[in-house]
Order: structure tokens, then sequence, then C-alpha cells
């Protein structure tokens, strides 16, 4: 997959086959419409062109609204991006000036110009430029003139898929990460660095690494004990793991939030290592426990069913 990360020299693409959107998780949803795009690219031997933004549109237009959290950080979406087998994908810089662009104009100087499309696949309720005031009818009332086709993608066909970035959100909140899973195709994921933490894990025969999330707006799972699998950049290997999520009541009287994830079968130092971790159960909600051999009885259970769930 060819990744532009700019509108500038961009090169010139055969029978483009052009779609348009945020594409956050990239899920099931998602994937249909990618796998329409490549079978209309190669009806008319063209190539499929994913057209994306960066940073999030709500970013950038409502940049006191806090409240947005992104199932994909941009490196995570282009990963993504490329398994499910998009040619090529550009990444818009989105500014308050491109935010402002007329409807006519994002359909001609962008949409056109850019990229001289055979097709544009486009959902129903798409909306872009200025004050959201383009959509479908827009980009339809160009497509005689400048010769290309549109093909919508119908309501009913998105209603039938019955998934959406938010349901995926919502279930992530609720830590329902199985049903989340179920949406997206594929595992939930949170990538960050190891930083140093209070060491407590190891006195406990548990030693775990603290995963740092360096992009604030990405969605973290509801407080718990999670199953999960962990991705080792350094040496492209995978551990299962347990991982934990919450304020460590038992241990922590900070009230600070942490994520902190146990490889099983493992005893190698990772501070300063990227992980990418991988949730797959909810176990069980965070608890205060009164005293720390409780505490570890617990993490035990948990080992014997983190163990369970990859066994079965």
């Amino acid at each position: 997959m060819r990744v532009f990360r700019s509108l500038d020299n961009l090169p010139a693409f055969k029978n483009a086959v052009l779609t348009i959107g945020t594409f956050d998780g990239v899920h099931l949803g998602h994937q249909f419409i990618i796998r329409q795009l490549k079978k209309m690219a190669q009806d008319c031997n063209g190539e499929t062109i994913l057209l994306t933004f960066h940073p999030h549109p709500r970013l950038v237009v409502n940049p006191d609204d806090d409240s947005l959290r992104l199932l994909n950080t941009l490196d995570e979406k282009i990963e993504l991006l490329e398994k499910y087998g998009i040619d090529n994908l550009v990444v818009i810089p989105f500014t308050k000036a491109f935010a402002n662009t007329r409807p006519e104009d994002y359909v001609k100087e962008l949409l056109w110009e850019k990229f001289h499309p055979h097709t544009i696949v486009i959902g129903y309720d798409h909306k872009f430029g200025k004050n959201r005031k383009g959509d479908i009818q827009t980009i339809q009332s160009f497509s005689d003139e400048l010769d290309f086709r549109v093909i919508e993608i119908e309501k009913q066909l998105v209603n039938d898929i019955a998934v959406s970035s938010t349901k995926v959100r919502k279930a992530l909140f609720e830590g329902a990460v199985d049903k989340a899973m179920k949406m997206l195709g594929h595992p939930y994921s949170i990538t960050g660095q190891v930083q140093e933490g209070d060491k407590i894990g190891r006195t406990l025969g548990y030693p775990t690494a603290n995963i740092q999330i360096e992009d604030k707006n990405k969605l973290v799972p509801a407080d718990g004990i999670y199953c999960a699998k962990v991705w080792r950049e350094k040496d492209q290997s995978t551990h299962l793991a347990m991982l934990s999520i919450g304020l460590r009541p038992t241990i922590n009287d900070k009230k600070i939030r942490s994520l902190e994830v146990y490889l099983l079968n493992f005893n190698e130092d990772l501070y300063g290592e990227t992980l990418k971790v991988e949730f797959y159960k909810y176990l069980r909600s965070e608890k205060k426990f009164d005293s720390l051999e409780n505490l570890v009885k617990a993490m035990d259970k948990d080992k014997e069913a983190t163990i369970a769930y990859f066994k079965n």
C-alpha cells in the first residue's frame, strides 16, 4: 500500500476507485466497503484509493470538546488498511481552512483534479465542505461533466451491516471487548511504550509492564482485568498476558489510572520497549482487597482463567 500524507505531488492514478471517510476502527462495515472498492477496481482494471483525514475533523472543528475517543491512532489505521488490501491511502491534513472549502471546490479541485476518479463510492449520509453543505447530490451533479461514476452506499445496506464506530466505542467503554472484537473483525489494541513503575508487582510474583499511551484521544476500555495478547516490537514475538486497567486500589493511593500487563511465562526486562496489547476478554472488575495475600490469590485465579480462555 502506498501512503501519501499530503495532496502535493500525487502520482497519476489508473482508473481510480475512490472513497472518503475517517474509517475509525476499520470495522466490519468499513471492511465491506473496502471489498466493494476492490471489486470495482478489479472490474475496471484500476486501483483503490481511500481518502482519510488527520487530525480527526471533530478535533479541529471543535477543539474545546475533549470528549472524542478514537479507536485508532493514524499508525494503527494505516496498518489495518494495508492488511485489508487498499492500494493507496491519502491522509489529508485537516485544518480549519480545509474545513471551509466550498463543496463545489471540494469536488472539482480535490476529488477531480487530484485523482481523476473512474468511480467515487460515497455513503448516503456523507457530508463535506464548508458548513458540511456538500453531500452525494453535490458529487453527482458533477459526474456527467467530469465523466466519473458515483456509487452510493445505501442506508439500508449500512443498517444491515449493523456496525458503527460508535457501537464499538460503547462496547469498549463497557468492557465488552469480545463484543467489540466481533464488530471490528480483529481484536481491539493499544500500543505504547513501557515506562518504569513502582515495581510492586515483582514482589508479588507478578512483574508487570506499565504501558504509557501517547495519544490522549486513544480510547482506553473500562477499568478491570482482561485476557490479552502482547506483541513485542523488539523481536516480533507474541505472548499471552493478563491486563489490568484502573487505579490499583489495593496498593495505590495516588488515584492515577494505569494500564499494566503481565506476560505469562516471561521474565525479561521490557523498559523502554514498544508493546502492542490486544484485548480478548473481560475477566472481572477492579477490586480493593484487604491484604496483598488476597490480591495475589485473585491474580492466581486471573492467570488460570487467562490460560483456560486461550486454551479453549
